[in-house]
């Protein structure tokens, strides 16, 4: 699969976010309402765990290292044939780095892309020239047979 879907189509939303407990409280509520209007509520659980955890890790790893102003975070929903596209966007241009796996499923930090890993059926991310990167998910909306 290749990078995400570009927006402003009538099946894809996007939000900006603040890097606070507001801004991922917002993520999380427009996860969930844009995926009701989409008849995808069965999805929204999934959705909703895996747009935390790359926004967590975009104003974890991303924002402090990015360039002076004020760092955006932008999440994106586009409903493709088959699957759903999660996005998020963010100035920073490190790569995300899946933490090793040292047996210790109970560590409190590190876990974000492993459980990204284990939720999505493909994920990765393609830069966002001059400056940031876009990391991406795809979820199934097939029904289980």
């Amino acid at each position: 699969m290749k990078s995400p879907v570009p927006e402003g189509r009538p099946d894809s939303a996007v939000l900006r976010i603040a890097c606070s407990a507001e801004g991922f409280a917002r993520a999380r509520v427009f996860t969930r309402k844009t995926l009701s209007g989409w008849s995808l509520d069965r999805h929204a659980d999934d959705a909703v765990l895996v747009i935390s955890e790359l926004a967590s890790n975009a104003v974890a790893h991303a924002v402090p290292s990015a360039a002076a102003g004020a760092p955006e975070v932008r999440l994106g929903l586009t409903l493709c044939p088959g699957h759903l596209m999660l996005t998020v966007s963010d100035p920073g241009d490190n790569e995300p780095v899946r933490a090793p796996s040292d047996g210790s499923a109970l560590r409190e930090h590190g876990r974000g892309l492993c459980i990204v890993d284990a939720l999505a059926d493909d994920w990765g991310w393609t830069p966002r020239p001059p400056a940031g990167k876009t990391v991406w998910a795809a979820l199934t909306t097939r029904p289980l047979t």
